[in-house]
């Protein structure tokens, strides 16, 4: 039942965070913060696949500097944003409403692994990371895919929101959350059964 009533919760606050961003401007902000270069398409098929071994290792840096926790804590930021890659296509479908915000949290993921290079306990590793990076590039020949948003740069004081308007317009996307609804609506009858029978008793 516990788990239920987390999955209620959690399923509430999304979507009220759904339509409260519905009809806000996507990429604009102060950008008074720091800068975070663009990532094409193709790359961020790859690092996606690397992103757990890039911030596990992040998380673990001993000597780092205000600017890398700015950027580490803007890649978590909006992979939150992003619906922790959940959706379906966020990655490899430039048609998709969470595609932009994908490049946003792996543009920052990209910066990260790129930084770690430069410190002396980090650089092995993350050296490694990155050339396992390039080889999966050229294997699979994405070194030259790209999209709309690959020449989008991004900054660490503008959070990329998933683009709610759109969403009715991808079918994948709308099953997707149009499945986590239904799973929402039954998770709250049993939830009032169960309260109603915990009152009874």
């Amino acid at each position: 039942m516990k788990n239920v009533l987390r999955a209620f919760c959690f399923g509430l606050a999304m979507l009220t965070a759904g339509g409260a961003f519905a009809h806000g401007p996507s990429g604009e902000g102060s950008h008074s913060g720091l800068p975070v270069p663009e990532i094409s398409h193709g790359e961020m098929a790859v690092i996606s696949g690397y992103r757990s071994r890039i911030m596990d290792l992040a998380s673990r840096a001993v000597d780092t500097s205000e600017p890398f926790r700015r950027v580490l804590n803007y890649a978590e930021i909006q992979y939150s944003y992003c619906l922790w890659g959940r959706m379906p296509g966020s990655v490899t479908d430039e048609e998709s409403p969470f595609n932009e915000c994908a490049h946003a949290y792996l543009a920052a993921t990209k910066a990260v692994l790129l930084a770690m290079r430069g410190m002396p306990q980090e650089a092995m590793a993350a050296g490694e990371i990155a050339s396992a990076v390039d080889v999966d590039m050229i294997r699979r020949g994405l070194s030259l895919v790209t999209c709309r948003f690959s020449g989008e740069g991004f900054n660490t004081a503008d959070v990329v929101r998933p683009r709610w308007s759109e969403i009715p317009l991808h079918p994948a996307s709308m099953a997707s959350l149009t499945g986590f609804a239904m799973i929402l609506v039954a998770g709250f009858f049993v939830l009032r059964r169960h309260l109603r029978a915990q009152s009874s008793e």
